[in-house]
């Protein structure tokens, strides 16, 4: 893969793994999206209300998969069952190391017969690049970066999703026509402004809702007739600020650091670019990379492993399942710790670390120590506030002793010693206590993911 430098060649620069994704200038967050459109606290209350419309067009990687081998390089690498994955279909895509330790997750559409689209951050869709040249797969592969990384142009598809509990009324008016009984993660098509809509049932923010998508010359036709029919729905344009909360809601964690820094995986390192890795931060201090990896049920993602084909992994998952160590969980955060927090910017002395509101994460990969009774017991991986719980909470995997609902647990926050991310001012670390939840967090989502 063409890049200026392969991560493995500067990791060898600059001596370890931690200390160059500790120090990096990559970016914590790629929303190339406007912030807000009126102001991320109504936004975020919007998707519960009413109806919320997310520009999922730019901040995404699609890599299309095609050709007589793709399923097969899916299946290989992916603890998903492909055994009723028929064109109109989509799936949280799971891929894992030898040893089962989490690398990435993904959303695959299967688009027609030997087409499939893998859209989501790109560590997935490079790690399956990859293999698909190192393993000789007789397949075809079209990127089409995210809009910061993508070297000139628009994107090539507009990706709209609406959700919220007018959302569904809303597309009947916009369609003109009843929408189509489709179940969670199946396809349909409508027409909107005259032109052929692909859509995803979804759920996100857990409400009804679908995420639209076609060429993306045609996407300013389709947005401007869901904008047109909105006022009478209480249509809400959401920002990049709400958009980055709406996973704490849902449960999902979205940047998990990947676990490809392993000696069997150093041709991969040669060939992945440096800046196709983000930073590293929290208050989580280890030599050892590897403690900051993580399995699929560390994350809630035991129930889409199948062990029903041969993948990477396998021998090593079935293990893990029979002994998983740890479980994922929401973290509600004291409010006057956050509070003690904040206010320390305005006293004498070095304050703690800034708590940026909505989405703290000052890091690509976040991982904050978290103990109960001064012991480690898991780590904190993305966190944020939420108007509609008026909330601090974060995501994170525990130990099952300390999963619990109702759980006291402590999470360190803020860096010791202080790195040299952009992101990161001098600051010292505090204790931040928390207590235990259910993910997802709020019983609506919790309920209608059980209905899906």
């Amino acid at each position: 893969m063409v890049g200026s430098e392969s991560l493995e060649d500067a990791i060898r620069r600059v001596g370890s793994a931690v200390d160059l994704l500790r120090n990096s200038t990559a970016r914590p967050h790629t929303f190339p999206v406007a912030p807000e459109f009126t102001n991320w606290r109504s936004e975020q209350q919007a998707w519960r209300r009413t109806c919320v419309l997310f520009d999922q067009s730019h901040h995404m990687t699609d890599v299309h998969f095609g050709g007589g081998d793709a399923l097969k390089l899916l299946s290989d690498f992916g603890v998903n069952t492909f055994g009723n994955f028929g064109p109109g279909k989509a799936k949280q895509y799971v891929a894992v190391n030898a040893d089962g330790s989490f690398i990435g997750d993904a959303i695959v559409f299967r688009l027609d017969d030997e087409l499939y689209d893998v859209v989501g951050h790109p560590t997935v869709g490079n790690w399956l690049r990859y293999n698909a040249e190192a393993g000789g797969y007789d397949v075809t592969v079209d990127v089409d970066e995210n809009s910061y990384d993508r070297p000139s142009g628009p994107p090539k598809l507009y990706r709209y999703e609406l959700q919220g509990p007018t959302a569904l009324p809303l597309l009947e008016k916009v369609t003109g026509a009843p929408l189509p009984g489709v179940r969670f993660f199946t396809m349909t098509e409508f027409a909107i402004a005259g032109r052929r809509v692909r859509a995803l049932r979804h759920g996100m923010a857990g409400q009804p809702g679908f995420e639209l998508f076609g060429p993306w010359a045609e996407g300013a036709e389709v947005l401007d007739a869901i904008l047109d029919a909105g006022p009478d729905f209480g249509l809400v344009r959401a920002g990049s600020k709400a958009y980055s909360t709406a996973n704490l809601e849902s449960g999902w964690i979205p940047t998990v650091l990947p676990a490809i820094f392993g000696p069997e995986l150093m041709e991969y390192r040669e060939w992945l670019p440096a800046e196709a890795i983000g930073s590293l931060g929290g208050s989580l201090e280890s030599p050892d990379i590897t403690d900051y990896f993580v399995t699929p049920y560390d994350l809630g993602y035991g129930h889409v492993v199948r062990f029903d084909h041969d993948f990477l992994g396998r021998a090593a998952l079935r293990r893990i399942a029979e002994h998983p160590r740890r479980k994922k969980v929401t973290l509600v955060w004291n409010p006057d710790d956050v509070a003690a927090a904040m206010r320390s910017l305005f006293e004498p002395g070095v304050p703690a670390k800034y708590i940026e509101l909505p989405k703290a994460r000052y890091a690509f990969f976040q991982v904050d120590t978290v103990t109960r009774a001064g012991t480690p017991v898991g780590m904190s991986l993305d966190m944020g506030y939420l108007a509609t719980e008026q909330a601090v909470v974060s995501l994170a995997t525990v130990d099952l002793a300390a999963s619990e609902p109702g759980t006291e647990v402590t999470v360190l926050w803020g860096e010791n010693p202080n790195s040299t991310k952009p992101a990161v001012e001098r600051h010292r670390q505090v204790e931040i206590r928390a207590t235990v939840a259910p993910v997802p967090y709020v019983r609506e989502i919790r309920d209608s993911y059980r209905r899906s």
